[in-house]
């Protein structure tokens, strides 16, 4: 029987490539979106779309399509980024960084706990943004906030799961050539994928909880 892959935020940048990939590799492929996309369409995959991931409604829709579905890899991708300084302070865009990226993938989790079976991965797609340790510029207030915390979060669902033998995967990409960045990162979507997926396939529960970033360097907290 084929694996299946449920990947939040596919419609686009990292999470299609990996979609892509995944259903290369033979999986069961789960695309969930806020909006579907053409491309993604065309893939011949099971796409969910109309899942805002920072709503009940839409975490409601998800939970509905994956209902009876075992789930061997759990991919929390979606995520967003604004730009707040010490000089322009959006306290909006702050706490909407902090549903989209922190809480939205925690709900998740919570939410498909029961889909999960012992040996399924959990992967959070995270910045080194969120990195304390590693900031040496400032600024981007909600965004590294958010990460900090999706950080943690990951970090005590890792212990958490651990008895159900599920692991989790906490994974930086890299500075990718996406719409979030308009374009302007050092690698490419397909490579970040690619990084990712073999980091998946090696995470174990002997190393659950680590924080990566996808060319397998570890990250300070």
């Amino acid at each position: 029987m084929n694996k299946t892959v449920v990947i939040t935020g596919a419609n686009r940048g990292i999470g299609l490539a990996m979609t892509k990939i995944f259903k290369s590799e033979g999986y069961n492929v789960y695309g969930i979106c806020r909006n579907t996309s053409t491309e993604l369409e065309q893939l011949g995959i099971n796409v969910v779309n109309d899942v805002d991931v920072a709503t009940s409604a839409g975490i409601a829709n998800m939970k509905k399509a994956l209902t009876g579905v075992s789930i061997d890899v759990l991919i929390c991708n979606a995520g967003i980024l604004r730009d707040e300084s010490l000089s322009d302070l959006n306290l909006d865009t702050i706490r909407e960084q902090f549903e989209v990226n922190a809480i939205a993938p925690l709900n998740i989790v919570d939410t498909l706990q029961s889909n999960l079976v012992e040996g399924s991965k959990v992967a959070m797609i995270t910045s080194r943004m969120g990195s304390i340790a590693d900031n040496g510029s400032g600024g981007r207030y909600g965004y590294r906030m958010s990460k900090a915390a999706l950080n943690a979060a990951a970090m005590s669902l890792s212990k958490d799961l651990y008895s159900q033998g599920v692991s989790v995967g906490i994974y930086h990409p890299g500075y990718v050539q996406t719409d979030m960045v308009n374009n302007s990162g050092d690698i490419s979507a397909n490579e970040a994928a690619s990084r990712i997926i073999g980091l998946i396939d090696s995470l174990s529960l002997e190393e659950t909880g680590v924080f990566k970033h996808s060319n397998g360097e570890l990250l300070p907290w």
